[in-house]
């Protein structure tokens, strides 16, 4: 009896063997695509900084994808086709001369920005290509070399005439009685956030701007309750972007305003894009920013690399 239980046993254990082996195969045969297109203009940088690039970014951020074989196998396959497909879309060193040389640095920033964030290279992709982390010192050269790429001049009198011809439209009282602007995805400018209070601040050297973050009372609360992760319904950012100007003695000051963005908490109103509203508007006109509702999906995808944090970049200064 035992010997004929221990057969039954035996072809049980080789008939499921064989059904997995057979779904795993069949795993093999979906396989979304990940093409290979020509390379229309890479990027050119010094050697030390294309080798960081190239290492660390250029299998998701460029047409030379390199498939190692354990890429190939699926499940595994799936994820690195997600990587690449969206990679490509946000950022393709293949087509880096496509840009003009200002939305080269502002993509340049927002790269090593992500990697000092600690959101790039993404942690399940490094976790099986460790050759792709990014050390301190590969973080460093990349700062230095956007850093060259950004020249601020001393008591620059186009910023300087720019502020002042702004200040002077506003005291003219141009903007006071104007309808609010309302942005594509229905999300209208908030005046109120001048009387919010401010949370952070950020630097943009590759295009010389300072930006200030405030937050609605819902926002500083949850700060306050160290409760930003998520950060509660109802919560409102506002990025303000100004000129950075700095005088012959090197102090900054603000110059003309440049924008402000906004970010509005309601996981239910905003499902589509992450649970949240997103908007910008641009100069003092408050012009805003995109040309279809689908402008969205660029804020998305910009923030998506900081999903574990809820989609927010900068952390507030702890209060």
């Amino acid at each position: 009896m035992n010997a004929l239980n221990s057969k039954t046993s035996k072809k049980r254990i080789t008939l499921i063997a064989v059904i997995l082996l057979i779904g795993f195969l069949i795993l093999q045969c979906i396989r979304p695509q990940i093409t290979h297109p020509v390379v229309k203009g890479d990027i050119e940088a010094p050697a030390d900084v294309k080798a960081i690039l190239v290492r660390a970014c250029y299998d998701c951020h460029s047409n030379e994808t390199n498939l190692r074989w354990y890429d190939q196998i699926a499940p595994v396959y799936w994820r690195v086709a997600n990587h690449v497909n969206d990679g490509r879309k946000h950022l393709n060193f293949s087509n880096w001369k496509d840009l003009a040389p200002a939305d080269q640095k502002a993509k340049l920033w927002e790269a090593v920005n992500q990697i000092a964030e600690g959101a790039m290279p993404i942690k399940d992709y490094e976790l099986v290509h460790p050759s792709a982390a990014i050390s301190i010192n590969d973080l460093d050269i990349l700062k230095n070399y956007l850093s060259s790429m950004v020249s601020q001049k001393p008591a620059d009198t186009a910023k300087i005439n720019a502020a002042n011809k702004q200040y002077a439209h506003w005291q003219k009282g141009a903007l006071a009685n104007a309808k609010l602007p309302t942005a594509l995805n229905g999300v209208t400018y908030i005046p109120d956030y001048k009387n919010w209070e401010t949370i952070s601040s950020t630097e943009r050297f590759d295009n010389g701007t300072m930006r200030v973050i405030f937050g609605n009372s819902i926002a500083v609360k949850a700060i306050h309750n160290h409760q930003i992760n998520p950060w509660p319904n109802g919560t409102i950012f506002a990025k303000v972007a100004w000129d950075q100007v700095e005088d012959k003695d090197g102090n900054v000051t603000t110059g003309a305003f440049k924008q402000i963005e906004y970010m509005i908490k309601d996981e239910k109103k905003y499902a589509s894009t992450a649970g949240w509203g997103w908007a910008r508007f641009k100069t003092d006109k408050l012009v805003p920013y995109g040309k279809t509702v689908m402008f969205t999906t660029e804020c998305v995808s910009c923030h998506k690399p900081m999903s574990n944090a809820d989609f927010v970049f900068t952390p507030p200064i702890e209060h």
